[in-house]
């Protein structure tokens, strides 16, 4: 069975005329005559009753016009489908992302996808920048939105935020909790807990870079790989974590109630980049119509505010 002989026979059903249906399809009558017998010969009944005065369906052939209508809808609907997941307009993406990225970069990159590409399903998962980098290669993620940048040849990526600062993290017990800012160099005489690098290497080199141009050393006695757990180790234990200002502001961190306070650093201001990142090989082309929707965001050192208020 061919699909040209279904569409032939539907042309037949609604002319049920041999020479009108020929004209339309740009045939001639006896190539539709060929086709429809091929047709009929393929399924072992006959469709149609023919005579010199009249054409008109057969019960099996009245049946089967309804089934072939469907099918030609279907085809029809794959090959529309399948066009617009080659422009971009349909198709599925799943974009990584952190808390700062859910609340400066996908609501509007959302909004504009669903406008310019309304058929793209988007699903989204809440991941730090190394597990992110991890679903990206074994194909689970087609974009992340991580601090830091990948130094391999296997993924492409874009800045997206410049330059957003750390904060130390403490509960509301400790002798920083009423300070607006701290000096880096402070940090040497207290206990850190920190996450392992591997989570998100941007941060942790940051924090790391900062210690060293302050000539100190940090003195990590816990290590915390979900953020929310680095809030409450510091709000039972004398410690100091270590979030982004963009992350502290969004989790209410010195809102009344909270347990935990986010206390700015200076002297120097240890900052990161976000960015997206995407496979090199990439060819989902809604992935590109996704990385054009993420608007470029300011710089954000400014957010740091000074010293001069320790």
């Amino acid at each position: 069975m061919e699909f040209r002989h279904l569409v032939s026979f539907i042309t037949i059903a609604e002319e049920l005329h041999f020479g009108r249906a020929a004209t339309r399809l740009h045939l001639t009558q006896p190539s539709l005559s060929a086709q429809l017998q091929k047709l009929e010969k393929s399924l072992g009944v006959r469709l149609v009753n023919r005579n010199s005065h009249e054409v008109g369906l057969t019960s099996a052939g009245k049946e089967f016009e309804s089934q072939a209508r469907l099918i030609v809808q279907q085809v029809e609907k794959a090959a529309l489908i399948a066009k617009a997941t080659a422009a971009g307009r349909a198709g599925s993406l799943n974009v990584g992302y952190n808390l700062p990225a859910s609340r400066f970069v996908l609501p509007a990159a959302l909004a504009t996808m669903s406008v310019t590409n309304p058929d793209v399903v988007i699903s989204l998962w809440e991941k730090r920048t190394g597990p992110q980098l991890t679903c990206l290669t074994d194909g689970t993620l087609d974009v992340a939105l991580v601090y830091g940048y990948p130094r391999t040849a296997d993924f492409r990526y874009r800045r997206v935020l410049r330059n957003v600062p750390l904060v130390a993290v403490v509960g509301k017990g400790h002798s920083w909790a009423g300070r607006s800012a701290v000096s880096f160099a402070e940090l040497a005489g207290q206990s850190c807990v920190m996450f392992s690098r591997e989570q998100c290497p941007a941060m942790y080199d940051s924090i790391f870079a900062a210690a060293s141009d302050s000539k100190i050393a940090l003195t990590v006695v816990q290590t915390a790989d979900d953020p929310g757990a680095t809030a409450h180790m510091v709000s039972v234990k004398p410690l100091v974590g270590f979030a982004s200002i963009l992350r502290a502001n969004s989790g209410g961190l010195g809102v009344t109630g909270a347990n935990s306070v986010a206390v700015k650093l200076c002297d120097p201001v240890p900052t990161i980049d976000l960015y997206a990142v995407w496979r090199s090989e990439e060819v989902n082309p809604a992935v590109f119509s996704f990385l054009e929707s993420i608007q470029q965001l300011d710089d954000m050192k400014n957010m740091d505010g000074s010293c001069a208020a320790i």
